[in-house]
């Protein structure tokens, strides 16, 4: 088990939950950032996803800019931007512009999905499929425009020139294992939701591993659902929100975050049904005792450098609580080992 090296972090996908507005749920997400800055977290990511009522994360680099504006240490980044989404210059200079603006302190996570539905994606860009192939070109044409070695160039990103901002290669298969290897990148691979590919894409990841300017060894993230309450029926209690909103995606009625009820049986039956298991497969719920044993049996068995946690709670505070408390389960992992 790694606990002893394994640091955390959050992603956030600035929840809009019923009776908020859009306001509110940025101000919670920066809430949310600044609670976590005192609590240790490593960094603070924010997910681009489209037209979905309950995800406010749209605008991913301006709420990274709104985030990383309203704390000072924490980490702020993407998990991920949708590479095929945009043009790789655009992303360029505004990586580059919060990179000059909060030094040392903006990641760059990319991702090849496009974080909506079919017909949205053809609304943001026709030629999608197209740009997801090239998504490998795509990388290395961002990683030319942060060079100094542009400079030279006709097209040039003049604002990312020089500037430090690190890459992460997301993936939810295994084909992106196998692009982080090669370039030499970390690898973050979302098991928070695309739980069937996680070992063998971590295995990819490790044995083809060439070290470059920015790596010399293997950094794996992992993805995992936490929720935290003071007893295990609170935290189930908590979780019948997150059950409400994968419901939605599997029916196609998507809705805002939902306010907890108490679990119920037929709750429990969603649960277990095959696809929603298999989706929520590395979620831990509970007291933070009860957490605390899961998360590290997670890691006897999934070696990671990082767990980045999703927490899914519909009111702030209580989200809030949650992550404070996962940050003692790993605090108290660490001097176990």
């Amino acid at each position: 088990m790694k606990s002893s090296h394994t640091a955390y972090s959050i992603l956030d996908l600035a929840l809009v939950s019923e009776g908020h507005s859009l306001k509110q749920t940025f101000n919670n997400s920066l809430a949310l950032a600044q609670n976590a800055e005192q609590f240790g977290y490593t960094r603070f990511w924010l997910a681009e996803h489209h037209n979905a009522v309950n995800i406010g994360s749209s605008a991913t680099s301006v709420l990274i800019g709104y985030v990383a504006e309203g704390t000072k240490t924490l980490r702020i980044g993407s998990g991920g931007i949708m590479l095929p989404n945009h043009s790789p210059l655009i992303v360029a200079e505004q990586f580059g512009t919060l990179g000059a603006l909060y030094p040392n302190r903006i990641d760059l996570g990319l991702g090849r999905a496009p974080g909506t539905d079919r017909e949205t994606a053809q609304a943001i860009r026709s030629d999608f499929m197209q740009a997801a192939h090239k998504f490998p070109e795509d990388l290395e044409a961002i990683q030319q425009y942060f060079s100094l070695d542009n400079a030279e160039s006709k097209i040039r990103a003049t604002v990312a020139e020089g500037v430090e901002v690190p890459i992460y290669i997301l993936g939810s298969s295994t084909d992106s294992a196998h692009l982080a290897a090669r370039k030499g990148l970390p690898y973050a691979f979302a098991s928070h939701f695309a739980t069937r590919h996680l070992e063998e894409a971590l295995e990819i990841y490790r044995k083809e591993f060439q070290p470059s300017a920015v790596l010399s060894q293997p950094y794996v993230m992992a993805g995992v659902n936490i929720i935290i309450g003071e007893t295990d029926n609170e935290a189930e209690s908590f979780a019948t929100s997150l059950i409400r909103m994968f419901l939605g995606i599997f029916t196609g009625k998507r809705d805002y975050m939902q306010p907890p009820t108490a679990m119920t049986q037929e709750y429990r039956e969603i649960m277990e049904h095959p696809q929603v298991h298999q989706m929520l497969k590395y979620s831990f719920i509970g007291s933070k005792a009860t957490v605390k044993s899961q998360i590290k049996s997670f890691l006897e068995t999934n070696p990671v450098e990082e767990l980045i946690a999703v927490t899914n709670i519909y009111d702030i505070q209580d989200r809030i609580r949650s992550y404070e408390l996962f940050a003692e389960v790993m605090e108290e992992l660490k001097k176990e080992i």
